[in-house]
């Protein structure tokens, strides 16, 4: 069941309560190419991300950002470290959302200017950290990043602002040990109702990446706990918005857009199985039908265990077996099996 947090309003996007969860993600083009931003931002869009971020290291980058917020249409969130006047820049040039952490922009006053320029906006701020980013006498107490350092840590950074009278808070608790980061936002949503942003950080290039995230915010949502998520991969944020959406899909949410199953196939498959369903899947790219397209290897299995999907084929010797619902319908033949199968799909 999930853990219900307060509400928190980025942009035209609320999470938290029962809204869905977001999937969120970052550019990674220099901050020097505003027209790079501007085009990454377009294709991030495209992708469906809800929430998007961009670093502004400095006050003067801040146009950056404005230039995006001009050309997407979803939440912008303003990425800050060390420099809290490039946070007070990035809410004068309209984001909709800051993210700090109040221990590396300075002194009690600079945390105090940001958090008046947001509530003054109405703006968010995500803070929280990661198991590197740890303070001193926080890892003088425990010895090394363990959940518990974690989770005070975050609640140190949360009771920095609420001491300037804010609280539109999101608390991410991050770090790129599995177990560590998972039993980290166990005790931290057990402790605060504030909204969680859920990832597993420098999770590494895109395989373990995806296996990473898969389990640390897969085991999450399962668990009843997150508001948004991002997938950190090394690779196109695209990616990382495809990731956080079959993630989601996984355990069981309900995600827009069709979905492909199919089978390892084995040797009874005779049928080219695993290039129709890419094959599939990437002619499905951009549908808003949410619909489940299985392609399995034979009729031995196949029909029965995918009588979940809304249709689907089943392979044999140049021919595969067209169903719906588990159901047998006709037999697809020739050498555009493929064709004849998207046709039927396109039907629904």
């Amino acid at each position: 069941m999930r853990q219900i947090k307060r509400e928190v309003t980025i942009g035209n996007l609320t999470i938290g309560g029962n809204h869905p969860i977001a999937v969120q993600t970052m550019l990674n083009v220099p901050i020097e190419d505003l027209e790079g931003n501007v085009a990454q931002a377009k294709r991030c869009e495209q992708a469906g991300c809800q929430i998007l971020r961009v670093t502004c290291p400095s006050a003067a980058d801040a146009k950056v950002l404005a230039a995006v917020k001009q050309a997407v249409s979803i939440p912008i969130v303003a990425d800050i470290h060390f420099d809290y006047r490039a946070a007070l820049a990035c809410v004068d040039a309209g984001v909709d959302k800051i993210r700090i952490n109040p221990g590396t922009i300075g002194d009690a006053d600079h945390v105090r200017q940001v958090a008046l320029a947001c509530r003054q906006k109405n703006n968010p701020m995500r803070n929280g950290g990661t198991a590197g980013r740890r303070e001193k006498h926080i890892l003088a107490k425990y010895g090394a990043p363990v959940p518990e350092a974690m989770v005070e840590s975050a609640l140190y950074h949360v009771h920095l602002l609420e001491k300037h009278d804010f609280d539109n808070i999101v608390i991410s608790i991050k770090s790129s040990n599995v177990p560590r980061m998972m039993e980290a936002y166990r005790q931290l949503s057990a402790r605060t109702d504030y909204p969680l942003h859920v990832g597993v950080t420098e999770a590494g290039t895109y395989q373990m990446g995806l296996l990473k995230s898969g389990m640390g915010i897969g085991g999450m949502l399962l668990e009843g706990i997150g508001d948004t998520i991002r997938v950190s991969l090394a690779d196109e944020p695209e990616k990382e918005v495809e990731a956080g959406y079959n993630i989601l899909r996984a355990v069981g949410f309900p995600v827009a857009g069709p979905e492909v199953i199919t089978c390892p196939t084995c040797g009874r498959t005779q049928y080219p199985c695993t290039a129709i369903a890419n094959e599939v899947e990437r002619r499905l790219k951009g549908c808003k039908k949410s619909i489940k397209v299985a392609v399995m290897g034979c009729v031995v299995n196949g029909p029965g265990e995918a009588r979940e999907a809304d249709i689907g084929i089943a392979g044999g010797k140049g021919e595969a077996v067209l169903f719906v619902h588990g159901q047998p319908v006709r037999k697809l033949t020739g050498e555009n099996i493929l064709d004849q199968f998207m046709d039927e799909i396109n039907k629904l």
